[in-house]
């Protein structure tokens, strides 16, 4: 089954859940921590936005779409001391615009049509599941509807990009709701159409911090007042050091751009010493990583996936490789947009509830294992296990701390965190 149909799916069966309160930030607590007297440690946000359909993807790619270049920036608020290690994010598949009026006509559609099938009565069900998609054309819409703003999924990881940017990272998380809107039945190329807009965002960052030119110039604002940026990135960026995040969709990705048989497309003048992809979804088609750093987290309640790239690279892969198994972490919950805090349209548990309260219902753990209830882990705590090992990651195969691998290896524990949350398995060297 396309993944694309599978997000879309789960959107059709759960959008009608409730949604929570406002979220706030979550700290994160790697190990250990700057000064709070580090000049890292005050961070800045920009934004910046380039057209809803200024990305054209590469037409060897086959691929019939468009979609935006845009980007949210977290950055050290004093850039000296660079250059700087260049952290990009990129989100998975999920609804495009935070439509209220669809969302509620998808709600009621999807309630009238479970009371028509307990009726027998098929035809009045039809007719609710042709309004349902009525009311997805409408979430799932790029560009949005005049006066309807679009999901800031690329906003969802910004406990990450500020935990990154406190230490002395550039984290630049992109938008990819435009492919989103247009990746429907075209799985077989929208990984390599993901890894093509991962590359040029790189090439904009490229030429902006070679020279201040480019289509960034003068483009970035701060995300507090919308004001211009007037921080200077001129030789602080280090391309040669850059780091890959992708949740979701954007998992795979992110192993597109550093499978063994695409090493040769990358840009000149960037070097991708390091991976990490949270729940990533994608097809395989037997292109192997073998020379990157990696990690992958999932949780044994994801609803969409499972943690098999670590299976599928362990036994041929040369550099370090990671697997991070959180019991009871969900599929959804590394993205704050994307999770019930948030309030935001779609927001959701993807996790199927237990049998008993406070529990979730496993997924795939293995062939031999029959599903179970599992503790579920909580938004706060998900999150903050995924930001103390991205942090962790990152600092040693961008910054080469050596002092980070014990955490990494599972050999001494993240401060606070419950015994037996994660289990750790590593491969190559």
């Amino acid at each position: 089954m396309k993944k694309s149909t599978v997000r879309r799916g789960l959107f059709l069966t759960a959008l009608g859940c409730a949604l929570g309160a406002a979220a706030v930030a979550v700290p994160v607590h790697a190990v250990p921590a700057p000064p709070a007297t580090s000049p890292a440690s005050a961070v800045r946000e920009a934004r910046y936005d380039l057209g809803d359909l200024a990305f054209t993807p590469p037409a060897a790619l086959g691929y019939q779409g468009r979609g935006e270049l845009a980007g949210t920036v977290y950055y050290p608020a004093r850039l000296t001391g660079g250059p700087h290690p260049v952290v990009l994010m990129q989100h998975g598949h999920w609804e495009t615009c935070a439509d209220t009026g669809a969302q509620a006509r998808h709600t009621a559609a999807a309630k009238a049509r479970e009371q028509a099938l307990k009726r027998g009565d098929k035809a009045e069900a039809a007719r609710q599941e042709a309004l349902m998609a009525k009311a997805a054309e409408a979430l799932w819409a790029w560009p949005c509807a005049r006066g309807t703003a679009p999901i800031p999924s690329s906003t969802g990881y910004d406990y990450l990009g500020r935990a990154l940017a406190a230490r002395g990272f550039v984290v630049v998380s992109v938008g990819t709701n435009g492919i989103n809107a247009t990746d429907s039945g075209q799985a077989d190329s929208v990984y390599r159409v993901r890894a093509a807009l991962i590359e040029r965002h790189l090439r904009l960052w490229q030429r902006l911090s070679a020279s201040g030119d480019g289509p960034l110039r003068g483009a970035l604002t701060d995300a507090r007042d919308g004001s211009p940026v007037r921080a200077d990135f001129r030789g602080r960026l280090d391309l040669g050091r850059v780091g890959l995040l992708g949740h979701s969709m954007g998992g795979g990705g992110v192993m597109q751009e550093i499978a063994d048989a695409h090493r040769a497309e990358l840009p000149a003048g960037i070097g991708i010493k390091a991976a990490f992809a949270l729940a990533p979804t994608a097809t395989w088609d037997g292109e192997p990583v073998t020379r990157t750093p990696f990690a992958v987290m999932w949780g044994t309640c994801d609803a969409v996936n499972t943690g098999d790239y670590f299976e599928q690279n362990r036994a041929a892969t040369r550099a370090p490789l990671y697997k991070y198994t959180l019991t009871g972490g969900n599929h959804d919950f590394y993205n704050r947009q994307w999770s019930p805090s948030s309030g935001q349209v779609a927001a959701r548990d993807d996790a199927e509830p237990g049998k008993r309260p406070g529990t979730c219902r496993t997924q795939y753990l293995d062939r031999d294992t029959p599903r179970q209830d599992h503790r579920r882990l909580s938004e706060e705590r998900q999150r903050r296990i995924t930001g103390d090992r991205v942090t962790a990651f990152f600092e040693r195969y961008l910054q080469g701390r050596t002092d980070r691998l014990p955490y990494l290896k599972g050999e001494r524990p993240f401060p606070g965190e419950p015994a037996g949350t994660v289990t750790t398995s590593v491969a190559g060297k």
